[in-house]
C-alpha cells in the first residue's frame, strides 16, 4: 500500500490558514481536517483551537457536511441510504446530523432512481431463471446500499 508523503511541520497560524482553504474548497467533516492536521504535526491544544475556531467561523458544521454528503452520493453514485448511512458513520457523524442529511433525499426520486438503476442492470444481465435473476438484481441493489423492502417495491415494477 502506498504511503502518503509526509508534510512539513506547520505552525499553528499557517495550519489554520491551510486549514480554511481546506474547508474553503469543499465540505469536510472533522475527521478529514483532524487528520490533515496531524499530517500537519500540529498536536494537543493546538489542535483543538485551531478545529473551534473553524467551527466558530463556519468553515466546518457537520450537519452540512451529512447534507451535502449525502445530496451527492444519492445522486452521482446513485448510492442507496443504507451505504450513505454506513459512511457517513465512518466519518463520525452524529446520528442527529445524518438524520439531517438523510432528509435531504426524496423518496419519490429515491424509489425512482433504484427503479432505473434495476433496470439498467436487467438490461446487461443475462439469466433465464427468473429466480436467479431476482436475486441478482436484488444483491446488486444491497450493495449500492438500498433496503430490501424498497429493492422489493421497484423489482414489482419492473418485472
Amino acid at each position: 500500500m502506498e504511503e502518503r508523503k509526509k508534510r512539513r511541520k506547520l505552525e499553528p497560524v499557517a495550519a489554520l490558514e491551510q486549514m480554511r482553504s481546506f474547508c474553503a474548497y469543499q465540505e469536510r467533516c472533522h475527521k478529514e481536517v483532524r487528520t490533515r492536521l496531524l499530517e500537519y504535526q500540529v498536536y494537543g491544544d493546538d489542535l483543538e483551537e485551531i478545529m473551534s475556531e473553524l467551527v466558530t467561523e463556519g468553515f466546518l458544521n457537520e450537519e452540512r457536511f451529512a447534507q451535502s454528503y449525502a445530496r451527492g452520493k444519492f445522486r452521482m453514485k446513485q448510492w442507496g441510504r443504507l451505504k450513505i448511512i454506513r459512511e457517513l458513520k465512518l466519518r463520525y457523524i452524529s446520528e442527529y446530523c445524518i438524520k439531517k442529511g438523510l432528509a435531504e433525499i426524496d423518496l419519490e426520486e429515491y424509489h425512482d432512481t433504484l427503479v432505473r438503476l434495476l433496470e439498467k442492470k436487467l438490461a446487461v444481465t443475462r439469466e433465464a431463471n427468473p429466480y436467479k435473476l431476482r436475486k441478482k438484481l436484488t444483491d446488486f441493489a444491497s450493495r449500492k446500499g438500498y433496503e430490501y423492502y424498497n429493492i422489493k417495491m421497484a423489482l414489482e415494477d419492473i418485472l
